[in-house]
């Protein structure tokens, strides 16, 4: 399975534009030099792209929804008693945490404050949690990416000492140079991985989390406005005068 994982990198590569030649060959080189562990990281560092890509273009694509806007927009159609046409307008961003969480409060509207306050509550827990799936697994790669480096490392060692007493002493410094650069090279390439992975998280995370609090805080703010809709205040200039 090594080998055919090697042919299929050193395949791809070959493929690259002759311009690219030198840089590939490194990389080939790099790759061979490092042993079979090499490949194991390769799959780990594939998994850690694909959650990043993933959650980069759900965050950042798929549930995006400016809140100020938005926001300033339901405010006008609850005060004015559009109510149908903000939940529609919630609908026009179906996949939308924010639009999710607003809509289950605005087709309460007219059930009473508690009837809102359970059914925002309810959807803030359904909806939230997808906003922060998947981001802790890079955390898990990054450890998986660095013990499977060290154990590269440790494994080229063994095998390169092992290898020391049954040769010429005049093969023997190439061995251990080809023992050291599987070692160093298992390390390396785990530890990028490692350090690529917690930066990616690190980033996932904050904005995730920035996401989350604009959705609780939007939600917040749905709250008050229809209780002081309940209460009168069906205008704009009532509104902004209590708030």
């Amino acid at each position: 399975m090594d080998t055919s994982l090697s042919h299929l990198v050193e395949a791809v590569l070959a493929a690259a534009p002759a311009a690219k030649g030198g840089a590939m060959d490194s990389i080939v080189r790099f790759f061979k030099e490092g042993g079979p562990f090499m490949y194991v990281n390769l799959f780990w560092m594939a998994c850690a792209i694909a959650v990043v890509v993933e959650r980069v273009v759900t965050l950042m694509f798929r549930y995006n929804l400016n809140a100020e806007p938005f926001m300033e927009q339901i405010t006008k159609l609850v005060l004015t008693g559009n109510v149908d046409r903000a939940v529609k307008l919630c609908g026009a961003a179906p996949h939308s945490p924010l639009a999710r969480v607003i809509r289950a409060g605005l087709t309460r509207a007219n059930r009473g404050e508690m009837e809102v306050a359970k059914s925002v509550e309810e959807a803030i827990l359904e909806h939230t949690p997808p906003i922060q799936s998947r981001i802790p697994w890079l955390w898990s790669l990054a450890n998986i990416a660095t013990l499977v480096g060290l154990l590269g490392t440790i494994s080229g060692l063994i095998i390169t000492f092992q290898s020391l007493g049954n040769v010429p002493a005049d093969q023997k410094q190439a061995i251990l140079s080809n023992g050291i650069s599987e070692a160093m090279n298992n390390t390396a390439f785990g530890l990028g991985i490692a350090v690529s992975c917690i930066i990616a998280h690190l980033f996932l995370t904050a904005y995730a989390k920035k996401m989350v609090e604009s959705v609780e805080l939007s939600a917040l703010k749905l709250e008050n406005l229809l209780s002081r809709r309940q209460a009168g205040e069906t205008s704009a200039m009532d509104f902004e005068r209590s708030a």
